[in-house]
């Protein structure tokens, strides 16, 4: 079905033919390379590994470490584990990099391997490249049986991360549990429901009622936490009486919130709400990709920081902070990034950085959304197949819109007075994204529609 190659790593589906999809010999190809780039510069590296809980998480893992230690490095496997868990860990273990195995919000057929360096951070585009030209070539050589590299594994390295959240300066425990919550959980059968109920309790919630909290990468619904898909999360809420609901994706980088009344609190907001109670306690810059709502930029600005966007990807995300000296920063799926925590989205910290903003509003959920502004983003995408050739497309929409401005940092962004709309081919599945930003809902969705009809006309 498909192999993408991108900034997110090496993403596909399981089965099928080698090359075209995520096979066996394709992991162990792209673990090679990336194993052998290590070792190029540290003969005895060590990696560490985690997955999520898809069904083909436990076949990949073993092919990932078998080809490790046939390059004589050393495994750190967490088996099962969330991404920003993993990237700590790299740091924690003063490790040489890391492989995490999952697909983030791809359905249960997709697997992934998403390569860290040393400082538990996604590899640079540069260092990507020189992964999938090894790759390639099949430019690797396995060690002899004397040298083999050895595994072990850890699993005290999640309780180690909710930790860290509860000693957090910002996250404030005794004020989340003075509001006596009761909170509903979709941990959408992987590993969200081993660490986002036991993370609850540690910040004192009250209540945690768990939905889809077997880890069997069967996802009762399809796993990315948009609206369309979290309706049973929404009605669980007001049938319990709950204070909120909290979705994540399957590996916990991405987090959305739903209202009391089982409405979507709405995952942008996610990053604008952990944003406002971050810069009125520590003042300073803050980046979010192209894509992202214009909200966060007007809090920004209001609290007397700068706002910078970036090119859509968490790397170009922490590029940017980087740069920057952002105090906070992330992405608008619902990914939040705390750099002196670390630079990788985690819903975890997102977790204990929202409640404990909420817990210091006096009222409900509702009432808490309604201190933002109301934009609105059309989300929208194309699916393409190898023949389109996406880059003349785009060539025919700067010209039919070259009198409006646009950006073409990271695929097309045009801004039309207050709106905008974003354009780009996605890094993890073979579509192109259409999203659109407006005070007006029935505006961005005409925003998204015409530029849609612009693509496939010439298509």
């Amino acid at each position: 079905m498909a192999l993408i190659k991108s900034i997110s790593g090496i993403r596909g589906t399981i089965g099928g033919k080698t090359g075209d999809n995520l096979t066996p010999l394709d992991i162990v190809r792209f673990a090679s390379a990336y194993g052998t780039m290590l070792a190029a510069t540290n003969k005895q590296a060590k990696v560490v590994i985690g997955r999520d809980g898809r069904i083909s998480g436990s076949l990949v893992n073993e092919l990932v470490i078998q080809s490790l230690i046939g390059l004589g490095l050393e495994v750190i496997d967490l088996g099962l584990s969330t991404t920003p868990t993993v990237e700590m860990a790299v740091v924690w273990e003063k490790a040489d990099g890391g492989i995490i195995i999952t697909a983030s919000h791809n359905p249960k057929e997709w697997n992934a391997l998403k390569l860290l360096n040393s400082e538990g951070e996604f590899i640079s585009a540069e260092a990507g490249a020189q992964v999938l030209d090894i790759a390639a070539k099949e430019d690797f050589t396995y060690v002899s049986v004397d040298r083999l590299g050895s595994v072990s594994h850890q699993d005290g390295y999640l309780q180690k991360h909710i930790q860290a959240v509860v000693d957090y300066p910002l996250v404030d425990v005794a004020a989340i549990k003075s509001k006596k919550m009761r909170v509903v959980v979709d941990a959408v059968n992987s590993t969200g429901a081993l660490a986002v109920p036991a993370l609850l309790t540690a910040l004192g919630v009250e209540q945690v009622i768990v939905l889809n909290g077997e880890v069997n990468g069967r996802f009762a619904h399809n796993p990315e936490p948009l609206p369309e898909n979290l309706v049973e999360l929404s009605n669980e809420v007001k049938k319990a009486g709950a204070a909120m609901g909290i979705a994540v994706d399957p590996d916990v980088d991405r987090l959305c919130f739903v209202c009391e009344d089982g409405s979507m609190f709405g995952e942008e907001y996610t990053l604008v709400a952990v944003a406002d109670y971050v810069l009125s306690n520590r003042p300073g810059n803050a980046v979010s990709n192209m894509s992202s709502t214009k909200a966060l930029k007007e809090i920004t600005i209001k609290l007397g920081g700068e706002y910078f966007p970036s090119a859509v990807g968490e790397v170009n995300v922490v590029k940017k902070m980087k740069a920057q000296q952002a105090v906070i920063g992330g992405e608008g799926n619902g990914g939040i990034i705390v750099p002196d925590f670390h630079y990788g989205r985690d819903a975890l910290i997102g977790i204990g950085l929202f409640l404990t903003a909420f817990a210091k509003h006096k009222n409900g959920m509702k009432s808490f959304r309604a201190r933002y502004p109301d934009y609105f983003i059309s989300k929208n995408k194309i699916e393409l197949n190898k023949s389109i050739d996406v880059k003349e497309i785009f060539a025919k929409i700067i010209e039919k819109y070259k009198k409006q401005p646009i950006n073409t940092d990271d695929g097309l962004k045009i801004e039309f007075d207050n709106d905008w709309v974003h354009l780009r081919t996605s890094n993890t599945e073979p579509i192109i994204r259409i999203y659109a930003e407006s005070n007006f809902e029935t505006t961005a969705n005409n925003i998204a529609l015409r530029l849609m009809q612009d693509i496939k006309e010439f298509m």
